[in-house]
């Protein structure tokens, strides 16, 4: 039978123990941690580097499953300090209740007995007898009808009871309460810490990170999610930067540990902190997504090993995991260098079909890196950063019923994208260590209408200095001057053979669309005759004015013209209505790829690190 803690323990308890017992467990976290990094970053690489016979694929299999060991040791560790200290945080509390009904009792004269009742002296007058009211002993266990009566609440026939029983009574109550909390407290956290145990053997499975969610659940839910609701998610990015820089390195251990989810994808985070809040929280969400059966968990499941396996392998420039989630089509923001220290900035918001599967964590960070990579040729001596953002839902493919993918054709989903992206980039203000970089906002595809709207926000796209539209169906702006940066630093790709830049206008996107519901040749000329009365801008691209146009604007830069969509003798229809992703499109994908598209990758690097006067220009539509 579990012992019961008494009024006498709770007095006497050394919390300033337990506190170091929560700091031991900080430290094997800590120190399994460094452990996990020197696998990971140096001994791997270095076998990586060196190593090329029959054995050292089978010794680096063996460094990753002691690197995901250590990485599981880190995350139950730092659960077991925070259930402490957060127990501790309770007890504290209660003790400090405890000892002052005690003080009061003491200064009285009172005594407390084991059982918690309160003895006192006799005192006050009986009128009637002429003696003092007789002492007796109070306790929190008598039922509130059968107390003696106060004097606020004498009982009939009675007068001048005793004075000191209502302070007794007040005493003891208050002794229960304290000692009720404290007991309600240790019994949850004991459960709580009794979930934190390992099974036995060396393999860290899918399964024992989906404990591990289970076990960080389970301490949340008995601290109240005490850390969690000092995280200061409503502030700006600014402030919530200013927050973290005055915690300790204990508290932030702490908010790292339990509320990696929160975190990780907190925008005035600095990029290091991110990172590691990321790569715990990646794990559990694959352990999560491992035991869901359905195709869009199953896709996701796909996008997040691969971005594991990529983080687990390393790659030049470093890679940084500044964003995971499973909401919506997914969420994942990647960063090739460290936004915080670079010198060059850029962030790329991809679009049309893009959701967090196999093909984003290979294709649209393949961009990401090779941008990087290009911004290191264009500019050798500075370090530069190049984002992945995946903070939105982007429309989806296939689009094979006219209204099952409305999105594509509508501005919702950018507006909502813009407004995170704009929240993310102020982020990126805040937590830049020198305050100073040249930032590029990228936006491809329905991605370039998602960062044209961010600029159109009130204040623009924080920090932005550039802004890059590739593959634009348009930006509902009329020309580059309201994209805040001035027309001489928005730069637009537009290939030959890219039909996304080269969509109907609202007019005759609107016939297409009634015409496809109404059915036949005298549909479509309604349809079309409807769009024109509904849109009064018919020469304008879907999304506003065409950013590679003259009016626009914009300086547009030279691209390779691309592969045609399809050949003359294709069902064209029967091509589109069965895209499955956005590298199906042709010309539309390469604009980041230099062995597809040398000339528009080489133009953007060289507007990533600043130098957009040495782009190689192309003449305005």
């Amino acid at each position: 039978m579990t012992a019961v803690l008494t009024w006498q323990q709770l007095r006497d308890l050394k919390c300033a123990e337990l506190l170091e017992a929560a700091d031991g467990w900080g430290a094997v976290s800590t120190q399994a941690d460094a452990a996990r990094d020197r696998i990971s970053n140096e001994m791997i690489h270095a076998l990586e580097a060196t190593q090329k016979g029959m054995a050292s694929p089978a010794a680096v299999n063996r460094l990753r499953r002691l690197d995901r060991n250590y990485d599981y040791i880190r995350t139950e560790c730092g659960l077991v300090r925070t259930t402490l200290s957060s127990l501790v945080y309770e007890l504290i509390g209660f003790q400090g209740q405890l000892k002052d009904a005690l003080d009061d009792a003491a200064s009285l004269g009172f005594t407390v007995a084991a059982d918690g009742s309160v003895s006192y002296p006799a005192g006050g007058q009986n009128t009637v007898t002429d003696k003092p009211n007789p002492g007796g002993s109070a306790s929190a266990d008598t039922p509130l009808m059968s107390r003696p009566p106060t004097l606020s609440t004498p009982h009939p026939g009675l007068i001048d009871p005793n004075p000191n029983q209502a302070k007794a009574q007040d005493i003891a109550d208050r002794i229960r309460r304290a000692l009720t909390a404290a007991r309600e407290a240790d019994e949850h956290f004991c459960t709580a810490l009794s979930r934190l145990k390992a099974e036995p053997g060396l393999d860290v499975t899918d399964a024992t990170w989906r404990d591990a969610a289970s076990d960080l659940a389970a301490v949340r839910k008995v601290s109240g999610d005490r850390l969690k609701k000092t995280i200061p998610t409503n502030a700006t990015p600014a402030e919530r930067h200013e927050w973290w820089t005055h915690l300790s390195q204990t508290q932030r251990d702490e908010y790292l540990t339990l509320c990696p989810d929160v975190l990780g994808n907190l925008d005035g985070i600095p990029a290091l902190a991110r990172d590691e809040a990321n790569r715990d929280n990646l794990q559990m969400l694959i352990g999560k997504l491992s035991g869901e059966d359905n195709e869009a968990a199953r896709a996701k499941l796909a996008g997040m090993r691969s971005i594991d396996q990529q983080l687990s392998a390393g790659s030049e420039p470093p890679m940084y995991l500044l964003g995971i989630g499973d909401q919506g089509n997914g969420r994942a923001i990647v960063s090739y260098g460290n936004p915080d220290t670079a010198k060059n900035v850029a962030a790329y918001v991809p679009g049309l079909g893009t959701s967090l599967d196999t093909h984003f964590a290979e294709s649209d960070l393949k961009r990401a890196r090779e941008t990087a990579l290009g911004a290191k040729e264009a500019d050798p001596d500075h370090p530069t950063a190049s984002m992945v953002w995946l903070g939105y839902d982007a429309p989806q493919l296939p689009a094979e019923q006219p209204l099952a993918n409305a999105a594509v054709a509508f501005d919702y989903n950018a507006k909502m994208g813009a407004s995170a992206y704009n929240g993310f980039m102020a982020g990126i203000s805040a937590t830049h260590e020198t305050g100073d970089p040249h930032v590029t906002a990228v936006g491809h595809s329905y991605g370039s209408l998602t960062v044209g709207l961010a600029a159109q926000r009130h204040g623009g796209i924080p920090g932005a200095d550039d802004i890059i539209l590739v593959g634009s169906p348009g930006t509902e702006a009329k020309t580059a001057d309201e994209l805040g940066v001035g027309r001489d630093h928005v730069y637009v790709g537009a290939a030959k053979n890219d039909i996304v830049t080269q969509l109907p206008s609202r007019s005759e996107a609107t016939g297409i669309l009634l015409g496809g519901l109404l059915g036949g040749p005298g549909g479509a000329h309604i349809g079309h005759e409807i769009g024109h009365a509904l849109n009064d801008v018919p020469d304008e691209r879907y999304f506003g004015a065409d950013p590679a146009s003259r009016e626009f604007g914009a300086k547009r830069f030279a691209t390779a013209d691309g592969p045609l969509l399809v050949s003359p003798d294709a069902d064209t229809v029967d091509k589109i209505k069965h895209l499955k992703s956005p590298t199906d499109l042709g010309a539309h994908s390469n604009y980041f790829d230099p062995e597809k598209d040398a000339m528009s990758a080489s133009n953007i690097a060289l507007i990533v690190v600043g130098k957009g006067g040495k782009i190689i220009t192309a003449e305005p539509r």
